[in-house]
């Protein structure tokens, strides 16, 4: 049976702060309610919640702001780790998200922890590896975690990663360009195309003006005509009564 919470705080793919949600029993009791981003939705919690909802929202935009504060800060950071390896690559053993909350810590001064790391696995490669620290639920940075067997290796390996991360700024700027490019001639073609349109329109539109006049003036003759025939017909009959 489903459990109902209220969330505190934005739950990523379950909702925002004051929502009130249904999960699982054992995700209620093992992380939402443990950790403090949810209180069971009994009709005493939404009672409290709604008395301490403007308190809780300031609350939680006070620890959203500090959190960019610190994701500025943070944005860029290299984090070297150094452990034992195979030629390979192959590590005696691997690197854990607590692993890489300390050295974050250590490196960056501030306060890391290991439930802050988003990863799925603990790594067990050398080599350059972004790694997600959610420093708020609404705010997140990436760190590049440097696994090594030797400083001097990690340091040929940053270096190779600055060379990579300007490569694909480059690739990027060139394909923001060409897109640029291709979005001003593609302005360019379809003004043409507009003007060209309203050119047709306008010989189109010309080209009926002037049949209707045409059509007009020979309805008008073929009226002038009738009325001429008319008179001529009147003037026959009359000399025709005169004799």
């Amino acid at each position: 049976m489903a459990t109902q919470v209220i969330l505190l705080e934005r739950v990523e793919k379950l909702g925002q702060l004051g929502d009130v949600v249904s999960v699982k029993p054992g995700y209620a009791r093992n992380f939402l309610l443990p950790q403090k981003k949810a209180i069971r939705a009994s009709k005493q919690n939404v009672a409290y919640f709604e008395n301490q909802k403007k308190n809780l929202a300031a609350e939680n935009d006070k620890r959203k702001k500090e959190a960019e504060k610190l994701a500025t800060k943070l944005k860029g950071t290299k984090v070297a780790l150094i452990r034992a390896a195979s030629e390979s690559g192959q590590l005696y053993g691997s690197v854990s998200s607590r692993d890489i909350a300390d050295a974050t810590a250590t490196t960056s001064g501030e306060s890391i922890t290991r439930q802050m790391v988003e990863v799925n696995q603990a790594y067990k490669m050398i080599g350059l590896f972004p790694v997600t620290i959610a420093l708020h639920p609404e705010v997140k940075v990436d760190v590049i975690v440097n696994i090594a067997r030797t400083k001097e290796e990690a340091q040929i390996q940053a270096d190779t990663g600055r060379a990579l991360v300007a490569d694909a700024q480059a690739e990027h700027q060139a394909e923001q360009e060409a897109e640029q490019e291709a979005a001003a001639l593609k302005d360019v073609l379809e003004d043409s195309a507009f003007e060209a349109e309203q050119e047709r329109k306008a010989e189109e539109e010309a080209g009926e003006a002037e049949a209707k006049a045409k059509a007009d003036e020979k309805a008008a003759k073929k009226a002038a005509k009738a009325v001429d025939s008319e008179e001529e017909t009147a003037e026959e009959s009359e000399e025709g009564e005169t004799a």
